[in-house]
């Protein structure tokens, strides 16, 4: 019994712990992402050869766990794969390793957690969703939609004054020259532009790939075809972009383990990883987690890197979070919805009779639970509640008998 019990609290700890581990491997990639880029390698070869590397990781197992359910390829699905690659490749890594560069990786990780909200209201524009404000859900999904913008606003134009942590105050006794800090915040201010850009291009991606997968559904094998065909775009940008041939030199040091790091655990272990959790809890779950990544980057951030923390950022990111677990629990409470529809079927089918009137009506077999709530909504007598399991009659539409009939026991 002692190991029955203690096997079934690993199962249910497994999904905390892996989703957990994964925040620390997102936040690791940050860091060393920004060391990365500190130390002079452009982002632009760091997305093609962090694509480069994930293409190489996963293909392998597209390849063998697919070959028997991909589906062929047609034009329109190139086309569209063609544009999730620029998408999320070219476009949103791009954009979020500038934004990273001028600014933190606190402040980026902080900045995209604003990605269910912008979801959410591209899903609206393209009729994905649908908003009705007389149900708490919806409510709870535009209104954190609105505070999630609001604290990126405040995040984008107000700093005001560093947070000292106990172990950085040493850090930061002297703060930067007048001209110095006009010139950061220029950057802070385009730094953040570069990162709503990254992540209103990271939602489109969400919204494309959802309809994609239903004209092409493996996902393993898409994702492998987004990462090449996004290395190849990203091998264009950069030959437009980098004039010089050694920013392409790569040897055993910081910028190869920020590529190799960002493709496999980001783009590989954790794609995996992701998808056996969100199959098991589903994405709501998944997505609750994010805010984790921003506290371990700030600590990391703090101890590795001496970056300084903001009042404006810690504000900004306390919205952002709270408007983020607004949306997701709309969400939640959507599915759960759907959920429940989908369930209130008939527990077993007897037959079909015709009632006085001439309307058609289903004979439904109930136990003393389901006749319970029955007789609470008025549908069943007190004749009928005297036995354990008895017969009542339901009307439903003509049209469905033939239905219905097809399932008799």
């Amino acid at each position: 019994m002692k190991q029955q019990g203690s096997s079934s609290l690993m199962h249910k700890c497994k999904p905390y712990v892996a989703m957990i581990s994964l925040q620390f491997g997102y936040a690791g990639m940050n860091v060393i992402t920004k060391v990365s880029l500190n130390h002079g390698m452009s982002h632009y070869v760091l997305v093609v050869y962090r694509h480069a590397f994930a293409t190489l990781s996963i293909a392998p197992f597209a390849l063998v766990l697919e070959r028997k359910v991909r589906p062929r390829m047609s034009l329109w699905v190139l086309l569209q794969i063609f544009v999730l690659a620029l998408l999320g490749p070219v476009i949103d890594q791009n954009f979020y390793y500038a934004g990273l560069k001028f600014t933190s990786p606190t402040f980026s990780c902080a900045m995209s957690n604003m990605l269910p909200a912008m979801t959410f209201v591209m899903a609206v524009i393209f009729r994905m969703e649908k908003v009705n404000l007389k149900k708490a859900r919806c409510v709870a999904k535009v209104v954190g939609t609105l505070v999630t913008v609001a604290g990126a606003i405040l995040m984008t134009l107000y700093k005001g004054r560093i947070v000292e942590m106990i172990w950085t105050k040493h850090m930061h006794l002297h703060g930067p020259h007048q001209g110095a800090a006009a010139a950061a915040n220029k950057d802070w201010f385009r730094g953040s532009i570069f990162l709503i850009i990254a992540t209103l291009a990271w939602a489109s991606l969400f919204i494309l790939q959802t309809a994609t997968l239903k004209r092409y559904d493996a996902p393993l094998s898409l994702t492998t075809l987004i990462c090449l065909v996004g290395t190849l775009q990203a091998i264009v940008v950069t030959l437009v972009m980098e004039h010089s041939t050694s920013v392409w030199r790569i040897g055993f040091d910081m910028n190869l383990l920020a590529a190799a790091y960002a493709a496999i655990v980001t783009s590989s272990i954790a794609y995996y990883v992701q998808g056996l959790v969100m199959q098991v809890r589903g994405p709501v779950f998944a997505s609750a987690f994010s805010p984790l990544m921003m506290i371990i980057v700030a600590i990391m951030g703090s101890f590795i890197l001496a970056e300084n923390i903001y009042l404006g950022g810690i504000i900004g990111s306390v919205l952002i979070v709270a408007g983020l677990y607004s949306v997701l629990w709309g969400k939640h409470k959507e599915n759960m919805e759907k959920e429940v529809e989908e369930m209130e079927i008939p527990v077993a089918i007897k037959g079909a009779a015709v009632d006085v009137n001439g309307r058609v009506m289903d004979i439904v077999e109930l136990d003393d639970v389901q006749l319970e709530k029955a007789q609470a909504n008025g549908k069943a007598s007190e004749h009928e509640h005297a036995a354990a399991s008895t017969v009542v009659a339901v009307t439903v539409p003509a049209d469905k008998t033939r239905m219905h009939g097809e399932d008799e026991v």
